[in-house]
């Protein structure tokens, strides 16, 4: 593994107790220029991981809590008239920073979760015909709570689609959860990250290493074989999109990266393609008798589309 992004993992871990793929797929999303949806209960450790993350790179740390009242301007900012020069000047929004974390964004109303989106695709704000540019790097890592839905707005396909990956913290083992009382017996785990391990400076030369890693022409077809069989499989009514497989693709080289090699293999795209592709399917009424969750589907496709054997080898 690459030093750099051992440091990462290792400080971010002071942190979140186990959990090693979520961190992992975390780390990945970032070093794609992609956006985290973290789909799960309440007090798993959702809004520690955000923050530790930006407090080992040190960059800027937003959080927001989305509740019907939040407007647009929240996100993104305004435009002001100074009172002395009367010129209109721009306050920023909570999207001004390198790590956004939006909390329970399904209690967000549509026009909120709009120009959500909007930040997240462009990472620009235009406000009255001027355009502001976001810190790079520029994450959003939304929460949301699959079930406590009452007051919630469903995120539409094409908002989910735009998250790079969904990931769930899942409640910890018994060993694990011992860690955790003793690590906040006395303060907030927080504290253990005293200094910034990378800057983000080094985020930007680790995504452009990202961008250099190989991935076979046998590999690419193999990406593009499994997105097909989404869009054939008879358990689901919505396949991944092209942009699902651009971010398997890229999310295959990530991991290839993460094992410190510079060519991808066919088991960098399995371990992705569940995180990756899974919040972009829609389950068909028989999907939803028999499967009952995409994840499901992802394994089944995995399990039936052909391995290419000269790029395993």
């Amino acid at each position: 593994m690459n030093a750099d992004i051992q440091k990462l993992t290792e400080s971010i871990g002071s942190v979140i107790v186990g959990k090693e793929q979520v961190i992992r797929c975390v780390i990945s999303g970032l070093l794609c220029s992609g956006h985290i949806l973290i789909e799960d209960v309440p007090g798993v450790g959702k809004t520690q991981l955000a923050a530790a993350l930006s407090r080992s790179i040190g960059g800027s740390f937003n959080r927001i809590q989305l509740t019907p009242d939040v407007m647009p301007s929240d996100i993104t900012g305004y435009s002001l008239v100074n009172q002395k020069t009367f010129d209109l000047e721009y306050r920023a929004g909570a999207a001004m920073c390198n790590f956004l974390l939006a909390d329970e964004i399904n209690r967000a109303s549509p026009k909120v979760q709009s120009a959500l989106l909007e930040v997240m695709e462009e990472h620009q704000i235009s406000i009255d015909g001027a355009t502001h540019k976001l810190p790079q790097p520029f994450m959003v890592l939304a929460t949301q709570n699959p079930v406590e839905t009452y007051g919630t707005y469903h995120l539409p396909e094409a908002q989910m689609d735009r998250f790079f990956m969904r990931v769930s913290m899942g409640y910890p083992s018994e060993d694990e959860e011992l860690l955790i009382l003793t690590r906040t017996e006395r303060s907030n785990p927080l504290n253990n990250i005293q200094e910034a391990v990378l800057r983000p400076e080094d985020i930007l030369q680790l995504q452009k290493q990202v961008e250099d890693v190989f991935v076979s022409e046998a590999i690419r077809r193999y990406i593009l074989q499994i997105v097909a069989a989404t869009r054939q499989h008879d358990a689901l009514t919505l396949g991944a999109s092209p942009r699902g497989s651009i971010a398997l693709y890229k999310a295959a080289k990530a991991n290839a990266f993460l094992d410190g090699r510079d060519y991808a293999l066919p088991d960098d795209v399995k371990t992705m393609a569940e995180s990756v592709l899974s919040h972009r399917l829609i389950l068909s009424p028989k999907g939803k008798a028999q499967q009952g969750d995409t994840r499901t589907v992802i394994r089944d496709v995995l399990q039936t589309v052909p391995v290419p054997m000269e790029a395993a080898q």
